[in-house]
């Protein structure tokens, strides 16, 4: 459920139940999985329990609590969190690496998106092997990827409806693994003394391989990113609030869980699960029910995530041009059908591949390091220079550095178990997002800007000239210009040197994606009253960038003012009062095939134009597909002119024939 609500921002009970259902199903679904996986195939010893348990309590302490729950949570943008809104915060102190972090971050998350959904929905439903062991993993597997299959084919439609009851689920559950956890913990109270750090510093210094076991450590903070990045959701205070009963709910489950391995001590898990085993049998069908349906939710809310994160990068230029539909009127929700499928088939080859959720846990959680150190670099550089605490900033790299550098080294052992996976999956995108932030690059670093008071005649002269064929009435050209000082030396090519366009108004449009989320705002400066406008439109990143709609309602509000007539200009049209007519030129900047360039700069403009031949055409993302528009390709020099030679022959006199003609004879 992908919605911004006023009425959540407050602290309330509705907001923290909302809270609970949006951001917590990741981070709150992990009991199922991190202990097995923390114990895996060594012998039950207290010493690896208790070790285990301390680890994964100073980990949700100190990753989650501090870092997130604390730290992240007062790095807000204007309400919003999230990757890319601290990215939006810190891009104004001019530093460019600020931009890979970003784009590292956001990779690596999408690249849990394909994890995540497989290995929860898996765990819970291999739950039903404690209710009947005869079930064959392949029957898992089938009801695995059908609930995937309804799960993602679900997205289209929206999660409105389904979204009313994720709260109330989630705190079903909560209130299950926390009940059931207290049980079996107030049969072995002596199991609190895990909290002691000295129990976690043992197992990763003295426990042999024990460092390792880290990386099944971090599991039980995977979903903490999602905490940040939900944040305008819910509101930091109904976070926060959730999260006390959140935590406190996971640690009894977490200890429960604990104190029914140590009842099997010097024994193995041979298979079994920790958490389905220690529930009653009277209730374990009910109990891989209710987990099923949290798994369900933990997935929904990680693909809403994913939406929104690659529709952020899409406003800020750094995700190729996609559809993305509105399945609801509730601000914020969106659908991208290609992101949608993509992640439905990763995720389905996920589970076709590594069959079990144990083979799954080597391809998870190595990605999802890296965003999280990424952040990390991110909130350092925030608390340096926005609010001016080298202190707070000092301690909080050495601390967060630290611990995050040993999940990820920890983490590394799981790169040739199934970590390629998502590693491979963040590359790609990487790369992708790489090659269109260069390509950005090179364009703005070679576009030209030319004054437009010099064209301000020109333009008069022509509209005034009725030997050149009319164009349109209205021509509306998008500007990478953002000022009406200077425009585009590409629209002075198109109106005047390709094809002259005669039009009785000319629009320049520029779309400023600006830091604020949800801003949405408009200027008009007049360059030539009722004849030439230039149009700035301000938009957040998280706004809707529908331009046409926009557009029509800027040129609405313009005509009640008198500023323009939108009455048709010719005639036999204007007779019976029809609109008037507009014609959208889109340019594309090509490189001119006339520039030297450099091998790399080469491949970046390779690499862009293969993007953008498979993304979505400028004119449907800007919704003007079924506008009057066209397309021209316009040639930019991003490099020095290639240098030729040519020589001219001299063309010989008759009396030069004919001596060379003697000559020769």
């Amino acid at each position: 459920m992908d919605t911004k609500d006023s009425r959540y921002q407050k602290i309330s009970a509705a907001g923290v139940l909302v809270a609970m259902g949006i951001i917590y199903g990741d981070i709150g679904t992990s009991p199922i999985y991190t202990l097995r996986f923390i114990v895996g195939s060594h012998e039950i010893t207290e010493e690896l329990i208790l070790g285990g348990l301390s680890c994964v309590f100073w980990t949700l302490t100190l990753i989650t609590t501090i870092k997130y729950v604390y730290l992240a949570l007062s790095a807000d943008n204007k309400g919003e969190g999230g990757i890319f809104a601290l990215y939006a915060l810190v891009r104004r102190y001019k530093a460019g690496w600020v931009i890979f972090p970003a784009i590292i971050g956001c990779c690596t998350l999408i690249a849990d998106g394909f994890i995540t959904p497989a290995i929860s929905v898996t765990s819970a439903i291999e739950g039903l092997r404690t209710f009947n062991p005869d079930i064959t993993q392949q029957t898992v597997i089938s009801i695995v990827i059908v609930i995937l299959l309804v799960l993602f084919i679900f997205q289209q439609f929206g999660s409105v409806i389904v979204g009313r009851t994720f709260g109330p689920v989630m705190l079903i559950w909560f209130l299950f693994i926390g009940v059931i956890g207290a049980y079996h913990l107030a049969q072995h109270l002596s199991i609190l003394k895990a909290i002691n750090p000295v129990y976690a510093f043992n197992l990763l210094v003295k426990y042999p391989g024990g460092f390792w076991i880290l990386g099944a450590v971090f599991l039980c903070t995977t979903g903490a990113e999602a905490l940040y990045s939900d944040l305008g959701h819910c509101g930091k205070q109904n976070i926060r609030a959730g999260w006390v009963f959140v935590k406190f709910c996971l640690l009894l489950s977490y200890f429960g869980q604990g104190a029914w391995l140590l009842e099997r001590e010097g024994t193995k898990l041979e298979g079994a699960i920790p958490f389905f085993e220690m529930i009653p049998e009277q209730i374990l069908f009910l109990g891989v029910i209710i987990a099923t349906m949290a798994t369900i939710i933990a997935s929904q809310a990680l693909i809403s995530g994913t939406f929104t994160l690659v529709n952020e990068a899409m406003k800020l230029k750094l995700w190729p041009a996609t559809l993305v539909r509105y399945p609801s009127q509730l601000m914020g929700q969106i659908y991208i059908p290609s992101i949608n499928w993509i992640l439905m088939i990763g995720c389905i080859m996920v589970v076709l591949f590594f069959q079990e959720s144990s083979a799954m846990e080597g391809a998870y959680g190595l990605a999802i390091t890296f965003d999280m150190l990424m952040t990390t670099s991110l909130l350092v550089y925030y608390f340096t220079t926005s609010k001016k605490s080298r202190i707070r900033s000092s301690i909080l790299a050495l601390v967060f550095f630290s611990i995050e550098g040993a999940f990820l080294t920890s983490n590394l052992s799981k790169f040739s178990h199934g970590g390629w996976f998502s590693f491979s999956i963040a590359g790609l995108f990487f790369l992708m997002m790489f090659i269109l932030y260069k390509a950005r690059g090179l364009r703005d670093r070679h576009t030209e800007f030319v004054d437009l008071k010099h064209y301000v005649q020109l333009i008069q002269d022509l509209q005034a000239d009725n030997s050149v064929p009319k164009e349109a009435t209205n021509l509306v050209y998008m500007a990478v210009a953002n000022s009406k000082r200077y425009i585009d030396s590409n629209i002075i090519y198109s109106i005047f040197k390709k094809r002259p366009k005669r039009a009785d108004v000319y629009w320049f449009v520029h779309v400023d994606t600006v830091d604020s989320p949800y801003t949405s705002k408009y200027s008009v400066d007049t360059i030539i009253p009722k004849k030439c406008f230039f149009i700035r439109i301000k938009l957040g990143f998280k706004s809707d960038h529908r331009v046409n709609l926009l557009f029509n309602k800027i040129l609405h509000d313009m005509a009640e003012s008198a500023e323009i007539d939108l009455i048709s200009h010719y005639d036999s049209l204007q007779r019976h009062s029809m609109p008037s007519d507009f014609k959208f030129v889109i340019l594309h900047s090509l490189a001119s095939v006339d520039s030297e360039i450099s091998t790399f700069d080469n491949l970046i403009i390779q690499g862009y134009r293969f993007i953008k031949k498979h993304s979505l055409s400028t004119e449907e993302m800007y919704g003007l597909e079924l506008a009057n528009v066209e397309v021209e390709r316009v040639p930019i020099m991003v490099g020095p002119p290639a240098k030729v030679r040519i020589k001219r022959e001299k063309e010989e006199s008759e009396r030069e024939k004919e001596l060379r003609y003697h000559n020769m004879n």
